[in-house]
C-alpha cells in the first residue's frame, strides 16, 4: 500500500477521484493509526506520521468511495487528568461523511470494565462498533437552487423522516421511513397543498441508540444523540450505508427544492452520544477528551447543561471549527437551507454563563456561508440561567416558548392571560424589538415533537408515558393542556366536538399571529400519541403519522376535515400580508392611509376600546382585534405600498357563548370568513354579513374572523 504525506486540511476523508486524503486532529495522542476495514473483519493499519498543528494526515492512492475505516489512538489513559486515549478502541472520524453499521453495546466499546470503572478496558471494540466511510462527493445537482423563501412567507413544518413517511399508503414499502420517501411525489404533493414552504427535519445527523434504551427494547427515535456531524443517519437510507445515504439525502433535497420547499435541519451541536464518564468510547473521547468536552474541576467528570451526560467545549477552537465546518458542509455540499439549533443556549456557554456574544455567535455572524441561511434557536438548555427566549443576536430567529405557553393558557381559560396573549399575537415586541429584531424573529408554535401532539393537548390533563419504562416520571408535568371533560379516548359527542373546536382554535390563532408559524407533522390529521408527551424512544405506530383514507370511517372523515381546515388557514395567511407583517405594529394611524385609522385596534366584546382595567381583569377571556390592511407600514419588494383587506379577529375563550359587537367607525360592513365553532374548513362557513354596531354571537371557546374588503 502506498502512503503519501497528504494534507492537514480538509479534515476527514476526502476522495479526489484517484485516492483519499485522511486528516484527524488530536493534541492528546502520541500516535494515530488509520485502520482500513475489510468485509472479512480484518484491518490494514497505516500510521499517520505527518503532523501539522496536531492534525495527523496521509494520502492513500487507490482508496475508493465505500471504504470503511477508523482510527486507533495511542496515548495516555489517565481519567483523573481528563485523558482517555485507548488504542483498543476503533474510533469514528469526527469528520466522516458517512457511517456504516451499528453499535451492539458489548463491554468492549467502553474504556473501562463493567463494575470496575477505575480499570482500563483493552478489549478490541472494532467488531462491536460503527465504521466511518469514504464517500464520493460528486453529485449532479442539475439546476438546483435554494428557494430562499423570505421569513414573512415561510410556513415551517417540523417532521421526522421515518415518522412522516412510514405509514403513507401511497409509498412503496421499501421506501417508507427513508430519505427517498421525502422525495416521493405523494409526500411532496401533501406538503405543497398544505402550503408548507420549509420542511424542518428532526435530526438526520448520524445518531446512536444508547445502551439503556437498547436493553429495554426501545430506541433513540428522535435522534438527539449525535455521533457524526457530517454524516446522514444511515438507518434512513433505503439502499445501503456505504455512502448511499449521502446520495439519497441529496436526491431528497433536490426534489423538495424543485417543489419550492426549503430543507432545514434540526442539529445537536451541544453534546454527543458518548454520554458521561460511564459512557462508551466511540470517537471524540478517545481522540482528545479534554479538547472536545467541558470537564468539571475534577476532570474525571463532565459538565452537563444538556441533561445527556456531557456538553461540548464551546471555547475550544477545535470544537468551533468542527461545528462551523459541519454547518458549511451541509449548506455547500448538501444544499440545505438552514438549521434549528437544539438547546442553543449551550452553544453560548463559553465558560459558565450564557454569553450572547460568545465566540460561536461571532463566527456565525461573519461567516459568508452560514450567515446567509435560516438560523433558528431553541433558546434554552437545562443549565443554570438557560432560559434565554428573546436574548439571541439579530441574525437569529427563536422558537418562542412563551408564545406556546400563552396561547395554550388562553384557550384553556386561564385568568389574567389577555395582555400577554395580545403581545404574542402581534409578534412579541416585548422580546424582540429592543435589540432591533422584527416580528419574524418569533417562530410561533403550539405543539412540536417535544410534548403533546395537538390532539393530545386537548385530550389529556396528564401525561401517560408508561410505555417509556420510566414509571411515568419522564416528560414535562406542566403541559398547559385540558382534556375538555374526559381523559383520553371517549365516545362522548360533546367532548369530541369541543376537542375539534379547540384544535381549530389553536391552528387559527397560529396562522393569524405575526411571526413565523410552525406546524408539527401529523397535527393536520389530529395525530395522537395516546398521552405520551415524551415519545423520544418510541419508534412505532405510536409516533408514526397515520394518514387518513377518505371514507374509511367517522374518525378518518374528521381527520380529513381537520387537514382541510389547516390547509385553508395556511393559505388565508399566505394570501393576506396583514397577517405576516415584517414590522411591528405602531398602534397609531399610518401616514397616507385613506381612513386614518390605527394600524391595529383593541376592543372589548362590546366593541369598546380596551382600557387598562380591561386588560388586567382576571375574568377577561374575550378580545376583538382590528387589523388595518390599509396601514401596513413596510414597502413591497420594489418599494411599492402594500395594502390588504382589513380584518376583525374575535376571540371568545369563555366557557359560555358571548355576544360581540362590531366596533363602529372601523367599517360599515364585514363578511364572516372563519368561525371555529363550525365543523369543516373556513370555506364551509355559512355566508354572513355584519354591520358596524351589529351583534354576533360566538359559541363558547371559539374564534370568528370578519373581513372588510379593501
Amino acid at each position: 500500500m502506498q502512503v503519501w504525506p497528504g494534507r492537514a486540511y480538509p479534515l476527514g476523508a476526502t476522495y479526489d477521484g484517484a485516492g483519499t486524503n485522511f486528516a484527524v486532529f488530536s493534541e492528546a495522542a502520541d500516535r494515530i493509526e488509520l485502520c482500513l476495514l475489510q468485509d472479512d473483519g480484518s484491518e490494514a493499519a497505516v500510521e499517520l506520521r505527518e503532523s501539522d498543528g496536531f492534525v495527523r494526515h496521509a494520502y492513500l492512492p487507490g482508496v475508493m468511495p465505500g471504504q470503511r475505516y477508523g482510527f486507533r489512538v495511542h496515548g495516555p489513559y489517565a481519567p483523573q487528568e481528563g485523558k482517555r486515549c485507548n488504542s483498543a478502541k476503533l474510533l469514528l472520524d469526527p469528520y466522516a461523511k458517512a457511517m456504516s453499521g451499528s453499535i451492539d453495546w458489548n463491554e468492549a466499546v467502553y474504556g473501562y470494565h463493567f463494575g470496575s470503572p477505575e480499570r482500563r478496558n483493552d478489549l478490541d471494540s472494532a467488531p462491536h462498533t460503527m465504521a466511518s466511510v469514504v464517500v464520493n462527493p460528486y453529485f449532479d445537482w442539475g439546476d438546483d437552487r435554494l428557494p430562499r423563501t423570505e421569513y414573512h412567507r415561510t410556513v415551517l413544518y417540523e417532521a421526522h423522516v421515518k415518522g412522516l413517511t412510514m405509514l403513507h399508503p401511497q409509498l412503496p414499502e421499501e421506501l417508507r421511513g427513508t430519505y427517498a420517501a421525502l422525495a416521493h411525489p405523494a409526500v411532496i404533493e401533501h406538503l405543497t397543498e398544505l402550503g408548507v414552504t420549509a420542511l424542518e427535519l428532526m435530526p438526520v445527523h448520524q445518531s446512536v441508540t444508547d445502551n439503556r434504551l437498547a436493553d429495554a427494547g426501545l430506541s433513540n427515535y428522535w435522534g438527539y444523540n449525535t455521533i457524526g456531524y457530517f454524516a446522514p443517519h444511515n438507518a434512513y437510507a433505503s439502499w445501503g450505508d456505504r455512502g448511499q445515504q449521502v446520495l439519497e439525502f441529496k436526491q431528497a433535497v433536490r426534489a423538495l427544492h424543485k417543489a419550492g420547499i426549503e430543507v432545514i435541519l434540526d442539529v445537536v451541536y451541544n453534546h454527543t452520544a458518548e454520554g458521561n464518564h460511564l459512557g462508551p468510547t466511540l470517537s471524540f473521547r478517545g481522540l482528545d477528551n479534554s479538547s472536545y468536552y467541558r470537564l468539571t474541576d475534577d476532570p474525571r467528570y463532565y459538565m452537563d447543561t444538556t441533561g445527556t451526560g456531557n456538553s461540548l467545549l464551546m471555547r475550544s477552537p477545535h470544537v468551533l471549527q468542527l461545528i462551523m465546518d459541519s454547518l458549511r458542509y451541509w449548506v455547500t455540499e448538501m444544499h440545505v437551507d438552514g438549521f434549528r439549533f437544539d438547546l442553543a443556549a449551550t452553544l453560548a456557554r463559553q465558560f459558565h454563563e450564557v454569553d450572547r456574544l460568545s465566540s460561536f455567535f461571532d463566527l456565525v455572524q461573519q461567516d459568508p456561508v452560514v450567515s446567509q441561511v435560516k438560523l433558528i434557536a431553541e433558546p434554552w438548555d437545562v443549565g443554570e440561567g438557560g432560559y434565554q427566549v428573546g436574548n439571541f443576536p439579530p441574525l437569529w430567529t427563536e422558537w418562542n416558548g412563551r408564545y406556546r405557553d400563552t396561547v395554550r393558557d388562553m384557550w384553556r381559560g386561564e385568568p389574567r392571560t389577555l395582555a400577554e396573549f395580545a403581545s404574542r399575537l402581534t409578534g412579541s415586541s416585548d422580546l424582540y424589538q429592543d435589540d432591533g429584531r422584527r416580528p419574524l424573529a418569533s417562530v410561533n408554535f403550539v405543539t412540536c415533537h417535544d410534548g403533546f401532539t395537538l390532539h393530545d393537548l386537548v385530550s389529556y390533563d396528564q401525561k401517560h408515558n408508561e410505555a417509556n419504562g420510566e414509571g411515568n416520571r419522564d416528560g414535562e408535568n406542566h403541559n398547559r393542556s385540558w382534556n375538555c371533560g374526559a381523559e383520553g379516548a371517549t365516545d362522548d359527542p360533546a367532548v369530541l366536538r369541543l376537542r375539534r373546536r379547540q384544535m381549530r382554535n389553536f391552528v387559527a390563532t397560529l396562522m393569524l399571529s405575526q411571526g413565523v408559524p410552525m406546524l408539527s407533522h401529523g397535527d393536520e390529521f389530529a395525530r395522537t400519541q395516546h398521552g405520551n408527551n415524551n415519545a423520544y424512544c418510541q419508534d412505532s405506530e405510536l409516533t408514526w403519522v397515520h394518514w387518513p383514507e377518505t371514507g374509511a370511517g367517522t374518525d378518518a372523515r374528521a381527520d380529513e376535515q381537520m387537514c382541510a381546515f389547516v390547509r385553508e388557514m395556511v393559505w388565508l395567511r399566505r394570501d393576506h400580508p396583514v397577517f405576516r407583517r415584517r414590522r411591528f405594529f405602531h398602534g397609531r394611524p399610518v401616514e397616507g392611509t385613506r381612513d386614518e385609522l390605527s394600524d391595529i385596534g383593541w376592543f372589548t366584546h362590546e366593541g369598546e376600546v380596551m382600557t387598562q382595567q380591561d386588560w388586567q381583569a382576571a375574568h377577561a377571556k374575550s378580545l376583538t382585534v382590528f387589523l388595518n390592511g390599509s396601514a401596513i407600514s413596510e414597502p413591497g419588494p420594489h418599494g411599492e405600498r402594500i395594502t390588504d383587506d382589513s380584518f376583525l379577529l374575535l376571540f371568545n375563550a369563555h366557557h359560555a357563548p358571548l355576544d360581540f359587537v362590531a366596533p363602529v367607525d372601523h367599517g360599515t360592513q364585514w363578511h364572516v370568513v372563519l368561525d371555529t365553532a363550525q365543523e369543516g374548513p373556513p370555506s364551509a362557513v355559512e355566508p354572513c354579513k355584519v354591520g358596524a354596531g351589529d351583534r354576533i354571537t360566538l359559541a363558547d371557546r371559539s374564534l370568528v374572523v370578519l373581513r372588510r374588503p379593501l
